[in-house]
Order: structure tokens, then sequence, then C-alpha cells
């Protein structure tokens, strides 16, 4: 098992690793959308959110040698279901055909009352 880390994504706030190679996979935790110069949200919708989101994840890919090409499957975690279409106009500038697998689930609440969160599986 390796740990992977990057200091373009923020760095992991609790008892978790940004992300842990195995087996040719790459699980990577949820990225929230905090910019990870300020360690703060970044201000603006579920469209800013979003983009910062999947930056966050590119960054801790590109740590583990892979880019958003590997990634074979996605979780996205909204606050409110109502903000899909809105993520998913995001979403769709992040990634190419073939798209991964993908869930998308509305949560009560996420940290920091953040609007979206998205975490990874890649394969090397």
């Amino acid at each position: 098992m390796n740990v992977i880390k990057s200091n373009n994504a923020p760095a992991a706030i609790g008892p978790y690793s940004q992300a842990i190679e195995v087996g040719g996979f790459v699980f990577a935790s949820g990225q929230l959308p905090v910019d990870p110069a300020t360690g703060e949200v970044v201000e603006g919708g579920i469209k800013e959110q979003a983009t910062q989101s999947l930056t966050n994840v590119k960054a801790v890919l590109e740590a583990a040698g892979l880019g958003l090409k590997n990634v074979v499957k996605t979780t996205v975690f909204l606050s409110d279901m109502g903000n899909f279409a809105a993520m998913n106009e995001v979403y769709a500038q992040f990634f190419a055909e073939p798209y991964p697998a993908r869930s998308a689930v509305a949560v009560k609440t996420l940290p920091k009352n953040v609007l979206v969160e998205v975490e990874v599986i890649a394969a090397k």
C-alpha cells in the first residue's frame, strides 16, 4: 500500500490519506471545494465548488502519476439534488469518453457545509 499526497490539493484534516494506491488502483478520498493555497472553501455556487473539487481530484491523481483519463469510478455527493444539472455541466468539462462509472447522491450535509464532494477510483 502506498500513500499518495499532493500539496496541490487540500491536506487531510483527519485520520485519513488523500489517496491510497494498492493493487494497480488509486482510491482517492472525497475532495471538498477547498482552495489548497488558502484552506478556505471557494466562493460562489455549485459550479465554482464543483470546479474546485474536481481540480483537487486531478491534483491528487497527478501525485500518483495519473490523470482524469485513468478514473474508472466517481462518487459525487451533493447537499441538494437540485444542483445536479449545474454540477453535471462542470463534470462534463473534466471527463471525456469513455466516461467513468458514476454515482451521484444527495446527503443531508457535507463537511464545512459545502455543496459538493467528489471521490474517485482510478486504474494504473
